[in-house]
């Protein structure tokens, strides 16, 4: 079972209690009503989904119920590390050789 560490309460926990929210860092358009179907439906649906590093928005669904960030590797299924909604994507990340 896979331990994730929720950064408001400050401790790992079983992957039971969380649910991936989706990619991380997405920005919304001031003017979604006036986005063209095309814009909206790559705003809505299209993700970057690549092999390696992503960030991703979770919530500690039967914990503190608060969103998150994380750095997560898709083929080891690692978490490199996780921080609070808000604050910015990290330049530098602990234990990975980039």
């Amino acid at each position: 079972m896979l331990l994730i560490r929720c950064p408001y309460c400050e401790e790992e926990r079983p992957e039971l209690e969380f649910r991936n929210a989706g990619e991380a860092h997405i920005a919304r358009s001031a003017n979604m009503a006036g986005e063209s179907d095309d814009d909206f439906e790559k705003f809505f649906f299209i993700r970057s989904n690549p092999k390696g590093i992503i960030y991703e928005r979770w919530r500690h669904m039967h914990g503190c119920a608060r969103f998150f960030n994380a750095v997560r590797d898709t083929v080891t299924d690692r978490f490199v590390m996780t921080y609070k909604a808000g604050e910015p994507k990290p330049s530098k990340l602990p234990g990975v050789g980039k």
